[in-house]
């Protein structure tokens, strides 16, 4: 069975954020939260008439408006163009009074929070799917690369053999060459001697 939606609402970054959700874990999860905002007082459930018409209009959609601003939320929100002011604007001072905006008195309309609620289990499914197509493409492209260094990597070790097995025939090549060469060197020494001794009797 759908669960009854609540509108919450926080600041992040350079907006106030709001959403429809049946629980605060579940506003957290959309905002991205990685701790506690309610525990830390930086959310809260809103009982701004407009602000939960607007996320009541968008269940499980995170809407945005300028942070310290009154104007109305929106998935699209630009950002504040009072970033470089010497302190908050006039609008900002009055939507941070202490006098919240009384609840609506409009009468709870069953059908409209049924239908909000299961908006609002569409919105994290889609959510959910989106996440996971995201997952799949980042492990595709994790297996992509693995694979691409694999293939280097026995490009590397196969050219690494050859080397060695060129290498070897060569230190073969040079043993042998060595070889003959002392070889030759030892009959030219003898061939030398035996001439020069041939040579001295012919002089006398």
């Amino acid at each position: 069975m759908a669960r009854k939606l609540k509108t919450y609402q926080t600041s992040l970054g350079f907006f106030d954020l709001a959403i429809a959700a049946p629980s605060m874990k579940a506003a957290l999860e959309a905002w991205g939260a990685d701790s506690n905002l309610f525990h830390q007082g930086a959310a809260k459930e809103s009982h701004d008439p407009d602000v939960i018409a607007a996320t009541m209009a968008k269940p499980g959609v995170v809407l945005r408006r300028p942070v310290g601003t009154d104007r109305p939320f929106s998935e699209h929100a630009e950002l504040p163009t009072d970033l470089a002011g010497g302190g908050p604007t006039k609008a900002a001072r009055k939507s941070k009074g202490p006098k919240p905006k009384k609840p609506s008195s409009r009468p709870v309309d069953k059908a409209a929070e049924r239908k909000a609620a299961l908006a609002f289990e569409k919105e994290q499914k889609r959510r959910q799917l989106e996440q996971a197509k995201e997952e799949t493409a980042r492990q595709k492209d994790r297996e992509r690369r693995q694979q691409a260094v694999d293939k280097a990597q026995a490009a590397l070790d196969k050219a690494e053999q050859e080397h060695a097995k060129r290498a070897a025939v060569i230190e073969a090549e040079v043993e042998a060459l060595e070889k003959r060469s002392q070889v030759e060197k030892a009959r030219w020494d003898k061939e030398k001697e035996r001439l020069e001794a041939t040579l001295r009797r012919a002089r006398g």
